[in-house]
């Protein structure tokens, strides 16, 4: 399955295409929550979470524990501007 343009927002992208696109960017879906995904980075971890308005990560396990927080973007941001806040870290 192709993705939009990164301009596009995300809500105007399908759920198995957002899917697609958290396993492509490493991501892990959570068996039993399954609007939930993890990721694994070497200085931190994340939990992705698809609520119904918003985009949620809860970054973890940081390297400093002021890094720690949880941030939240809405689905009418584009794929490109979520990817960029939510992949580069905490």
């Amino acid at each position: 399955m192709s993705l939009p343009e990164a301009d596009t927002p995300l809500y105007n992208h399908s759920l198995p295409t957002i899917e697609d696109w958290l396993r492509g960017q490493g991501c892990n879906q959570d068996r039993e929550n399954l609007h939930c995904w993890y990721l694994d980075k070497f200085a931190w971890k994340a939990e992705i979470c698809l609520d119904v308005e918003e985009l949620t990560v809860r970054y973890y396990d940081a390297k400093e524990a002021s890094q720690n927080l949880s941030r939240s973007f809405k689905y009418s941001l584009s794929r490109q501007d979520i990817e960029e806040a939510v992949f580069s870290g905490p």
